[in-house]
């Protein structure tokens, strides 16, 4: 164990990614009426910021929020009556003001839209009267500001089931809002009673019913709803049936649809849209004039300060390779931080890579959301794209109803096997196969019923994956279930051999699986972060368990140590292998050494100056990790 003494040896080999997430553009005029073009954007190492572009030189001044715990600007709003920009921030829901008229007050930090109800804006709207309605996650909250008196209003939950809350004003003051993501719904919003009631159709099953609903406010300033039972004009507190809707007011929609792109005019007619949004790099600019002359370009001078990375991994050819979160780049370098790179996009997901797997000298990513897959040849020119040549290569979706890969295998079939939790608002994940070989693809459903297959592992003595689940069900509800379990899966019959928690009464999730030797299994029980935060689940101890898969039965099992700290907010990888099979796991705190065929847990270290937030390989004696938006290592023997 480390000591102030004797610390551990911690290396700090860099920052691969300084990329931008919840990235929008805002035309407007300046105080003296001319054209103006503003941009927010988000990260993870310094929060988010306002960016106001020269319209000739792209150069931008930049403004940060100054506001520590807060990432990315979720909700943004540049108000039609002042030109102020209005940004709502997560993961603590404060509220900011930009002003272009007085850039001296910089980004302002006007506090937490909701305490109680609001880690992440979902949406701004503007009455005629100035006030703000903001909408947020988790609690389906509405909350008014009032810019003349800094004072919020908050109305709580506006529904009982669901966590989103998208809401739009129309300029007869009727105030509604889509509720989202189990069932898609509309509520009309009384500010005289500070009570909601719920109008017009719902559009049930949504994540696999693609009927249409669509909220947006039209040309003509009113609320409309244009859905699969017919379009409807929302106003006094009623969805009336219409025969014919208005277009769209451009850019104003309750949610986003096909990226962050929202293609605004400038006062003068002009079209300013990013160049390089599909790549997530959001660096150059096209302006396209009205009056028919030749579009121009602007590179932004931005600066990024760092990205928070999701994976950690050792590559065919011995380099680390690893995915930043919101925007997803590929980034890799060599064990000592050399030559680090950010490649950029490997997949059209955009959010994240979630697992990565090496097969026959490549390199395997899976991505969220939507569970892409990418194929990736390190000895190859990097080139990403979804054609012939291209390098990574995005072969699509797993399957069509899952979103976040957490975990992925091979198998000596050649197969790529993926657990994944269910898309938005369904419950049951899914353990999908592809072949890289053939492009044939599969996938099994609940499996386990309301659970995820959250961590895989062959077991070539049984010729089967061990599947180990977890309580996630999709995103935007809470858990249905509050144990996970296993399950022994046959690949060649594509069906389960065994599904149950190999009689261990006090199993609660399914975290990490490891290769013990000699035909056991290591597997951490407990809880991962991520369910507490976001799926309503109850916190739980963590256990290391001693499985034996052919006997389905626990051998031991002990309790980690709480004084060891907690496990990451992404723990599916907490259980490594040294080259020379010693089996390490890791804490936000503290890595420990497992004592092979037992339970019996040692600290070896313990991680200094930034908490662990990823657990990447060990290698030689040394384990590689993040911390947030930096790579890392620490030398273990």
């Amino acid at each position: 164990m480390s000591s102030p003494e004797n610390p551990p040896a911690i290396r700090e080999l860099g920052i691969p990614v300084r990329a931008a997430n919840w990235v929008r553009l805002h035309p407007g005029r300046t105080a003296d009426g001319r054209p103006s073009l503003l941009a927010s954007m988000g990260q993870n190492n310094g929060g988010p910021f306002v960016l106001d572009i020269d319209l000739t030189t792209g150069h931008c001044r930049q403004f940060p929020a100054n506001c520590p715990g807060i990432e990315a600007p979720t909700a943004a709003m540049r108000s039609l009556r002042t030109g102020i920009l209005w940004l709502g921030s997560a993961w603590r829901g404060h509220l900011h003001r930009y002003d272009p008229a007085h850039p001296e007050r910089g980004l302002e930090d006007l506090g937490r839209i909701d305490p109680e109800l609001a880690t992440f804006p979902t949406g701004i709207a503007e009455t005629p009267d100035g006030m703000l309605w903001i909408g947020a996650y988790p609690g389906a909250s509405l909350t008014r500001y009032n810019p003349a008196t800094g004072e919020f209003t908050r109305y709580g939950r506006m529904d009982p089931v669901d966590k989103y809350l998208y809401p739009l004003a129309g300029d007869d003051g009727t105030i509604c809002a889509q509720v989202k993501m189990t069932v898609f719904r509309m509520i009309a919003f009384d500010p005289a009673s500070g009570k909601a009631h719920a109008i017009g159709p719902a559009l049930e099953s949504s994540p696999t019913n693609h009927r249409r609903y669509e909220f947006y406010k039209g040309t003509d300033g009113l609320l409309y709803l244009d859905t699969y039972a017919g379009g409807f004009l929302l106003k006094d507190g009623e969805a009336r049936a219409v025969t014919q809707l208005p277009p769209q007011m451009p850019g104003i929609i309750a949610t986003y649809k096909g990226g962050y792109q929202q293609v605004l005019p400038l006062p003068d007619g002009a079209i300013a849209a990013f160049i390089d949004e599909q790549s997530f790099e959001f660096r150059r600019i096209r302006i396209t004039p009205a009056d028919g002359n030749s579009p121009r370009e602007l590179k932004l001078d931005w600066q990024g300060a760092g990205t928070a990375l999701w994976t950690l991994h050792l590559g065919p050819d011995r380099r680390l390779y690893g995915s930043s979160l919101l925007p997803e780049h590929l980034f890799s370098c060599d064990l000592d931080g050399g030559n680090m790179t950010d490649h950029g996009q490997c997949s059209i997901s955009g959010g994240e890579g979630y697992s990565m797997v090496n097969y026959d000298g490549k390199l395997a990513i899976a991505s969220y959301p939507a569970t892409h897959i990418s194929l990736y040849d390190p000895a190859l020119p990097y080139r990403f794209g979804t054609g012939p040549g291209s390098n990574p290569l995005d072969v699509g979706r797993a399957d069509d109803l899952s979103t976040r890969p957490h975990a992925m295998i091979t198998t000596p079939d050649g197969r790529l096997w993926i657990g994944s939790a269910a898309d938005y608002g369904l419950t049951d994940g899914s353990l999908a196969w592809y072949d890289p070989a053939t492009t044939k693809r599969g996938s099994t459903r609940g499996i386990m019923p309301n659970c995820t297959p959250f961590v895989l592992l062959w077991l070539p003595q049984l010729g089967q994956i061990l599947v180990g689940f977890n309580s996630e069900p999709g995103t935007g509800i809470s858990a249905k279930v509050q144990r996970g379990g296993y399950a022994l899966w046959d690949t060649a019959k594509n069906q389960a051999a065994y599904i149950g928690d190999f009689d261990d009464p006090e199993l609660v999730d399914v975290c990490s699986l490891i290769d013990a030797g000699n035909g056991l299994v290591y597997a951490l029980s407990g809880r991962n972060p991520r369910l507490v935060t976001h799926y309503d689940c109850t916190p739980a101890p963590t256990r290391l368990v001693l499985l034996d898969p052919l006997k389905r039965a626990v051998v031991q099992s002990a309790p980690i140590p709480e004084s060891y700290g907690k496990l990451p907010f992404e723990s599916g990888h907490i259980l490594r292998a040294d080259s020379d099979g010693t089996i390490y796991g890791a804490t936000t705190e503290t890595v420990f050494r497992i004592t092979p065929g037992t339970v019996a847990t040692t600290p070896v270290a313990t991680i200094t100056g930034h908490p662990l937030s990823v657990v990447g390989p060990v290698h030689q004696g040394t384990l590689y990790f993040a911390s947030e938006w930096i790579v890392r290592s620490l030398k273990l023997s």
